[in-house]
Parts: structure tokens; C-alpha cells; sequence
């Protein structure tokens, strides 16, 4: 991780794929799904927000430290490639018409290190089903052609102080939310980015759809929040919970959904019916402190953020299904953008999914048998026994 000066970085709003421009819409309500936590989800997510979620914008997250590595590997070999074809080919694609008849907006970052390719063969597939789509990119975090200049003013690591390695093959800034609110006041329907915080992609609606300044902080903290909570899909509706025994329907687990009224001031943490999952005080404010670093002091580009004295309550009638949110307190934001780098360093990264803690072995079982289920429930075939 490098530090980098938040005067020497210029993000930008391309808007050369748009073919409209429209005005903010206001809304009583806004409701903001989340359909995917990392390159690799399930595209299961989508279809049942699309169809069931009663949303007004669905965001999907893909960009991990090392899906920027993958990515950059892949443009390498071709440059045509580096950005996440599963959004274009197996979650966008059959789900346009549907999108397009709810006015349903998405915001995505996966154009990875090539977003106006992601945004160039959307555009395409939207054209050949027929479908008109004003896209809009966001570029800016790219900083490889800042390498060198870089390098010589002596920017080091945040944690370790080191140098900047020779061999750098990626360097990204992770953006904020007004670029990507920008291109929704502009009319996109679809809004692709690079690298951004997770949490931008569900803060940039609401400062769309409410007009909230850059100097909102604590509406700017309280949407920022809402997108922590929801930027890795299901874990939010417990798909990780500690007392993952209380969980039921794995195998129709339910993405989360935010809702927020003008105010800015709460928020509603939610998943659509009829699902799986568990959306609980437990579930949520585990979430919350899900990689944050100093809860007093989250530092996002837009706002850093207080979640200590925030609340989370069960709402009458919604066991289970909902729970409402406040308390979120903001300021100013550092005069600096965090930017991550990789390299080449010649070794091999290997990951495995162990299944620990106490009655590992029965959550191991309940997980298999959620498997089967799911692919029976994909495929309409039942060929495996249950473990």
C-alpha cells in the first residue's frame, strides 16, 4: 500500500458512451442491492435482487487487491482483457431487458485495470439484444504512467516504510463516490470504474438521488456505512455469521439490500423475501467491523467515518428479515488517496477454504449438502446424494 497527495490525482468522468442527460430523480425511498462480494460470486445474486429486491440501483463489487494482480496479468497476455467478463457475458447479458424495463441503474467495478473495454463489449451485447444503454467509465485511479515520478519523490508503504519495487505491474488509487454520482447525474444507466472503495458504489446513488454535498458528513458517513455493510454480498445477510447454526436456506441465501429515505440520517439493512440468510443485530454489526481498521476513524476518500456510536435495532415484525441503522458520524476526509501496487516477485500464491471452529464438522456437512442443493436448484437436476 502507498501513500499518494489527493491534489496530484485527477479522476475523471468519461461520458463519450452516453446519449442523454437527465436530472437527479428524487425519491421518498432508495433502495440499493448488492449483487456480488468478489470476483467469483455466485450469479445466482443478481437474477433474485433484479426479480425480488424491489431495488432502484444494484451494485456489484469484484476488485480485491489480488483480482487487480489477476487482471493486470490477463490484459498482459491480451491487451483486450483485465476487466471481470463474468458481469458482461453471465450476469449482465441476460438480464438487460429485465433491468432496462425496472430502470433499474447499476454501478460496477469491473472494468479492473481495462474499463472501457468492460464498457465497450457491454455496449455491444446491450445493441445486439436491442437494448439502449447510456454507459459512462470512470477512469483516474490508473497510476502505472506515474510510476517513475513516483518512485523519485519517495513515496514509501504505509505499514512497512520499504521503497517502491522495481518491478511494479499495477498501481490503482481507490477512488471515492462523486466521480461514479457524477455519471448517474449525466444520465448513465450503467457505470463502470476501476479501482474505487468497495463502499462507493452504494454511497454514489444516494448522492445522486439526494444531493448531498461533499461537506455531508455524517449523511455521507451514514451512506458510506450502509455500502460497507452490503460490499461483500452475502456476508451481510450472514453468510459468514459466527453462529452460523441460526442461519437457514444457504442454498437460496438472500443478498442485501439497503433502503434510505431523504434524510440520510438511517437506513434500512434488508433482503428480499422469501430467502434464506439471517438479518439480525448479530449479523450486521458483525459486518461493520469487518476489516475497518479503527472504527473511530474509517478513512474513506469522501468522509472519515465514526461507527462508534452507532445502533443497530430489530424492527417489529422484520425477526430476521431487517434492521435499521444510525448513528454514523463523519469528517472531513485525509488530504490523501490510498493506493495499492503489485509486483512481480516470482513466488505462487495458493489459498484454501478450511472449515474451522466448534462443530466444524457439522458446518462442513450443512455447507455440503447447501452445495448440492444449489446446484440442484441451478440445474434442475438432482444427481449427487446429500453428504
Amino acid at each position: 500500500m502507498l501513500r499518494r497527495l489527493r491534489g496530484q490525482l485527477q479522476p475523471k468522468v468519461v461520458s463519450f458512451y452516453l446519449r442523454r442527460f437527465t436530472t437527479a430523480r428524487v425519491y421518498q425511498s432508495c433502495r440499493v442491492g448488492c449483487a456480488s462480494g468478489f470476483w467469483g460470486d455466485t450469479m445466482c445474486a443478481a437474477p433474485q435482487l433484479v426479480r425480488h429486491g424491489n431495488i432502484d440501483y444494484l451494485a456489484f463489487d469484484y476488485l480485491s487487491e489480488i483480482t487487480m494482480s489477476l487482471l493486470t496479468a490477463a490484459k498482459q497476455k491480451n491487451p483486450e482483457f483485465g476487466y471481470t467478463p463474468d458481469f458482461i457475458h453471465y450476469v449482465m447479458t441476460p438480464l438487460l431487458a429485465e433491468i432496462k424495463q425496472k430502470n433499474i441503474k447499476v454501478l460496477a467495478n469491473a472494468g479492473g485495470v481495462n474499463p472501457h473495454q468492460c464498457a465497450k463489449v457491454l455496449a455491444q451485447l446491450a445493441a445486439e439484444k436491442g437494448v439502449e444503454l447510456n454507459i459512462a467509465v470512470v477512469e483516474g485511479d490508473d497510476l502505472m504512467p506515474k510510476v517513475k515520478e513516483l518512485r523519485d519523490s519517495g513515496i514509501t508503504s504505509m505499514d512497512s516504510q520499504a521503497c517502491m519495487p522495481s518491478a511494479i505491474q499495477s498501481m490503482n488509487a481507490y477512488l471515492g463516490a462523486y466521480p461514479l454520482a457524477r455519471c448517474l447525474d449525466h444520465g448513465a444507466d450503467v457505470v463502470i470504474s476501476g479501482r474505487c472503495v468497495d463502499s462507493a458504489l452504494v454511497l454514489a446513488p444516494l448522492i445522486h438521488e439526494y444531493g448531498w454535498r461533499p461537506t455531508d458528513y455524517d449523511q455521507l458517513a451514514n451512506g458510506s456505512l450502509a455500502g460497507h455493510l452490503v460490499e461483500c454480498g452475502a456476508q451481510a445477510t450472514g453468510g459468514i455469521f459466527t453462529d452460523w447454526d441460526q442461519v437457514d436456506g444457504w442454498d437460496n441465501m438472500g443478498f442485501p439490500v439497503v433502503e434510505f429515505d431523504g434524510s440520510g440520517d438511517q437506513f434500512i439493512l434488508t433482503k428480499p423475501p422469501n430467502t434464506g440468510g439471517l438479518v439480525t443485530v448479530a449479523v450486521a454489526a458483525e459486518q461493520m467491523l469487518y476489516e475497518i481498521g479503527d472504527p473511530a476513524s474509517y478513512l474513506l476518500p469522501d468522509v472519515t467515518c465514526d461507527f462508534t456510536n452507532v445502533q443497530i435495532l430489530p424492527i417489529p415484525g422484520k425477526q430476521g428479515e431487517a434492521v435499521q441503522v444510525f448513528g454514523a458520524k463523519g469528517r472531513p476526509p485525509s488530504s490523501s488517496y490510498k493506493v495499492s501496487a503489485t509486483y512481480a516477485n516470482g513466488y505462487r500464491a495458493t489459498a484454501v477454504c478450511p472449515v474451522v471452529g466448534p462443530r466444524a464438522g457439522d458446518k462442513a456437512i450443512k455447507t455440503a449438502n447447501s452445495i448440492l442443493a444449489r446446484y440442484a436448484n441451478v440445474t434442475n437436476k438432482d444427481d449427487f446424494q446429500a453428504a
